[in-house]
């Protein structure tokens, strides 16, 4: 995989199998300029005193709201540890916090994830997984893919017994337009191996954080 800084005019990243295109990366200055062209769609005059800053401010808000499109979700799980003393039991990590935004409108998604994996002689450094989580949530999404993506990294770069993950997401384009329904919580889940396989396994997961 191909990993470039944001200021590059070319990017090539890999989603399981998944090849996105290389891209010529707009600049600056026209994403500042493209800002400026939908503040007047919606009405208003970019040139006004409170918002001649706002297409600087936006574009540096979008570095923050999508890079993960400059991260490499399997090197964040690369370096792992096999002094475990034999440990084999579960590792979860609950009530990851992550922000996101929907593919279809570009409005927020905020809510939780919960991994687990079940170790195979390798386990990893637990920020890793909360790190893996934001390199996916950091793009445009849908929170179906999402789920699916975050797990087969862990399963293909750890080789675990199985790996769960489970998200819980509030989206904007529901309750803020449209629909208008504000008090939904989306939920995901995808199961691999062991998890998928043994009923007992998956309901000690789900135990864990609060799903039973």
């Amino acid at each position: 995989m191909t990993q470039i800084r944001p200021g590059s005019m070319e990017k090539v990243t890999r989603d399981h199998g998944e090849r996105k295109g290389t891209t010529d990366r707009p600049t600056r200055n026209e994403a500042e300029e493209a800002v400026r062209t939908l503040i007047r769609w919606a009405g208003d005059d970019p040139n006004r005193e409170g918002l001649l800053g706002t297409p600087d401010r936006v574009a540096r808000s979008y570095g923050e709201f999508f890079a993960g499109y400059w991260q490499d979700p399997e090197s964040i799980l690369r370096t792992t540890f096999e002094e475990t003393e034999g440990y084999d039991e579960m590792v979860v990590l609950r009530d990851i916090d992550y922000e996101s935004h929907c593919e279809h409108h570009m409005v927020p998604i905020i809510g939780k994830a919960h991994v687990a994996y079940l170790p195979n002689n390798r386990v990893v450094g637990i920020s890793k997984l909360a790190r893996v989580v934001e390199a996916y949530a950091k793009r445009l999404q849908i929170q179906e893919k999402m789920t699916v993506q975050i797990a087969k990294t862990i399963n293909d770069v750890l080789a675990p017994k199985g790996v769960a993950v489970v998200i819980e997401g509030n989206h904007e384009c529901m309750s803020t337009r449209g629909v208008h329904k504000p008090d939904v919580t989306m939920v995901t889940s995808t199961m691999l191996g062991a998890f998928r396989d043994d009923p007992s396994t998956r309901r000690e997961f789900l135990a864990f954080i609060g799903k039973a």
